[in-house]
């Protein structure tokens, strides 16, 4: 869905919640052939029993993938991304476990580029336990109705 949403119509604290997301073996066969991550964590079911999980993990970078995604359900035609914050893995995802994001517009400033302002969204990313499993900032670069 495409949308046009400025500066000034970001509200501080307004959230959007997304659908579940269940994270499956081939998720993770396929993310360690992509990135070339074949940690024993990830692809080792019987070391991983030696472990302190027991069992294996999603790579970090998965669940962030992942919970990203589920965010991407606008293109904001006057939005885009600036980066990423204080990325946390608080807990690990397992195989068949399902996330779910959710987001807060957490700060708003202006920006040193004419016309723009920063949007920071916090993101929080949760089991199907609503245990907290990650969290990062979202910065946005947005467009200015009236620069």
């Amino acid at each position: 869905m495409w949308v046009k949403k400025y500066f000034e119509e970001f509200t501080l604290d307004d959230i959007r919640r997304t659908t579940g997301r269940t994270i499956t073996e081939t998720d993770i066969v396929l993310h360690a052939g992509q990135t070339g991550d074949f940690f024993p964590h990830h692809m080792d079911e019987e070391w991983c029993k030696t472990q302190p999980f027991g069992r294996r993990i999603a790579h970090g970078t998965l669940t962030f993938s992942v919970a990203i995604g589920q965010t991407a359900s606008e293109i904001n035609e006057v939005s885009m991304t600036y980066g990423y914050e204080r990325l946390r893995f608080i807990r690990p995802v397992f195989i068949g476990d399902t996330i779910r994001t959710e987001v807060r517009i957490k700060n708003k400033t202006e920006h040193k580029k004419p016309g723009f302002g920063l949007v920071v969204e916090g993101v929080e990313v949760y089991n199907q336990h609503q245990e907290l499993v990650m969290v990062c900032e979202h910065l946005l670069l947005v467009q200015k109705r009236n620069p």
